[in-house]
């Protein structure tokens, strides 16, 4: 019981702190998740992936993007290469835990306020990424297995953050239709 209370009091601290100016914290996170893969434990992308991944670099190619954040896992990475190459941007690697903590203190750690980044994820940490980073009232189910083409955008106005989701490439076999 007691860890539970420290958890969430953990939880609700980071919550306010990420709204805060002066934090240095990004003012635009782009957050995709990793495109197709192959299978295995740590799968390269399919020829579909590469193809989403191209398509992520032309979708946000003038969006003054500084550095992406990819996990451990190559998914992640080469769904990143096409704009680490061509954009010239620094690829910085976070653990990918349900936390995120270690995302939001290498993100902190770098000093990217004002600037735009990207965040390469999972299907399972996206949703709770999205919370840790000041969105509270977004829902905690994971991303479908085979949905792919989610581009989400958190901005910060008024010391607050607002999740935008988009669409970017070819739709997803399971795509979840824009509202």
């Amino acid at each position: 019981m007691k860890s539970m209370l420290a958890f969430l009091l953990l939880v609700s601290a980071s919550l306010c702190l990420n709204a805060q100016p002066g934090l240095h914290f990004p003012t635009r996170i782009y957050i995709v998740r990793h495109a197709e893969k192959e299978t295995g434990s740590d799968p390269v992308l399919t020829a579909a992936g590469r193809q989403r991944a191209g398509d992520l670099m032309c979708r946000l190619r003038h969006e003054q993007i500084q550095a992406a954040y990819v996990t451990q896992y190559l998914r992640t990475q080469m769904t990143a290469d096409s704009m680490r190459i061509q954009l010239h941007i620094d690829t910085l690697h976070y653990v990918a835990d349900t936390l995120c903590d270690d995302l939001l203190n290498r993100i902190r750690a770098h000093h990217y306020t004002g600037m735009t980044i990207l965040i390469v994820g999972h299907s399972n940490t996206i949703p709770k990424i999205i919370r840790k980073l000041g969105v509270s009232d977004y829902p905690q189910a994971n991303i479908p297995d085979a949905e792919f083409d989610n581009l989400f955008l958190v901005r910060y106005k008024k010391h607050r953050a607002w999740v935008k989701r988009s669409k970017y490439g070819a739709p997803s076999q399971s795509s979840a239709p824009m509202h």
